[in-house]
C-alpha cells in the first residue's frame, strides 16, 4: 500500500470519478486508474465500483477510505510542525466545539490563540458530537470540545475532562408544561435531541428508561445543530436535555426554561475528545492551552455574571 495510491482513493471519493480525482492530483487519468488498480491487486479486494455515471465504493473500499483519510490528515499535520520547527508556521487547524463553550469561552479563546499562532488557518465546527464524530473519524477535525456520550464511541475516542456540568430538561419560557415535576409527565410531548447514532440507547437509557419511563421514539426529532434545536424548542413547542447553563447566557438566558424534576440527572463531563492513538499537532496542543486558561481565569474571577457560569460548573483542572 503505497501514498500515491492512497491519495488517489481519497481524491476518487472527493471528486467522484477518476476525471475530477486526475485533475484535482494533477495527474493523467491513466497514472490515477493504474494507482487504484495496484491498489485493488495488492489488496486482493475489489475496491471501487465503476459506472458511467462516476464511481461508488464497496464496503472494502469504504472502510480503506476512512483509513485513507487519517493517514493522509496525519501526514499533513506531521508537515505543519516540521514548518513550525523550521521556523515558518503555516497549517491548518479544525476544533468542533460544543454549543455552550461557543456562547461562553470561545470568543475569548480564539483570540488568545491568533495571537500566539496568527498564521495558522482556524476553522470552527459547531460542535454537538454527531455532527463532529464521523469528522474526528476520518481525521479531518484535529479534536473536539464536547462531551463523549458512552457506547461503541468509548472505544474509538479518548475524552481528557476539563470540568463537569450540570444539565436539566428544557422548555421554552410559558409552556404548557413548564410547571412538571416528572420525567413522566413529558411522554406525551414531542422532543428534540442531538446524540451520535451509537450513543442513542444510552442517552434514551439516562433520561427515561431507569427512571422508569418509556417514551415512543417516534416523539423524538434529532437535530444536528443547535439552531434547529432551538427553533424546535421555541416554536414547535418540544421538549429537550441541554446544558443548565443555556438558559443563563443569551440569546437562550430568558427563553429556555429548566425543569425542577424529581429525577435526577448526574453531571456531564465535558472534555477534549480525540481519535484514540492520534496525537494531538502543536497548534491544537496551543489551542487547548489557551481556552483552558480562559477558562480558569473566569473560574477564579468574583464577577457577577462568572459566578452565575460556575454556579452549574465544576473545574477538574
Amino acid at each position: 500500500m503505497k501514498l500515491h495510491q492512497l491519495e488517489a482513493l481519497v481524491a476518487s471519493a472527493d471528486s467522484g470519478s477518476i476525471r475530477g480525482a486526475a485533475r484535482a492530483l494533477g495527474l493523467s487519468q491513466a497514472a490515477v486508474t493504474r494507482a487504484l488498480r495496484e491498489l485493488e491487486a495488492a489488496e486482493r479486494l475489489p475496491l471501487l465500483i465503476r459506472a458511467p455515471e462516476g464511481i461508488t465504493f464497496t464496503a472494502h473500499g469504504k472502510v480503506l477510505l476512512t483509513h485513507a483519510r487519517l493517514v493522509l490528515n496525519q501526514l499533513e499535520h506531521a508537515h505543519s510542525d516540521l514548518e513550525r520547527l523550521r521556523g515558518r508556521v503555516e497549517g491548518r487547524l479544525m476544533v468542533g466545539v460544543t454549543p455552550w463553550i461557543t456562547l461562553t469561552f470561545l470568543a475569548e479563546a480564539v483570540q488568545r490563540f491568533r495571537k500566539r499562532l496568527p498564521d495558522i488557518r482556524l476553522e470552527l465546527f459547531e460542535g454537538l458530537m454527531a455532527v463532529a464524530q464521523p469528522l474526528l473519524r476520518e481525521g479531518s477535525m484535529d479534536f473536539a470540545v464536547g462531551q463523549l456520550q458512552p457506547g461503541a464511541s468509548m472505544q474509538e475516542f479518548a475524552c481528557e475532562p476539563i470540568l463537569t456540568y450540570e444539565s436539566s430538561v428544557m422548555v421554552r419560557e410559558g409552556h404548557r408544561k413548564a410547571r412538571a415535576r416528572s420525567i413522566h409527565e413529558l411522554l406525551d410531548e414531542d422532543w428534540v435531541l442531538n446524540f451520535a447514532p451509537d450513543s442513542e440507547s444510552n442517552l434514551l437509557d439516562y433520561l427515561f428508561t431507569r427512571h422508569g419511563a418509556q417514551i415512543d421514539e417516534r416523539r423524538i426529532v434529532r437535530a444536528q445543530s443547535v439552531a434547529m434545536l432551538q427553533t424546535m424548542v421555541e416554536h414547535a413547542d418540544m421538549c429537550t436535555w441541554s446544558p443548565t447553563i443555556l438558559s443563563h447566557v443569551p440569546p437562550f438566558g430568558g427563553r429556555l426554561r429548566p425543569l425542577a424534576l424529581r429525577e435526577v440527572f448526574e453531571p456531564r463531563q465535558l472534555g477534549i475528545v480525540t481519535r484514540r492513538s492520534s496525537t494531538l499537532s502543536n497548534a491544537a496542543v496551543a489551542f487547548v492551552e489557551c481556552l483552558l486558561d480562559v477558562i480558569r481565569r473566569h473560574a477564579r474571577s468574583a464577577k457577577k455574571e462568572d459566578l452565575a457560569l460556575f454556579e452549574t460548573l465544576e473545574l477538574l483542572i
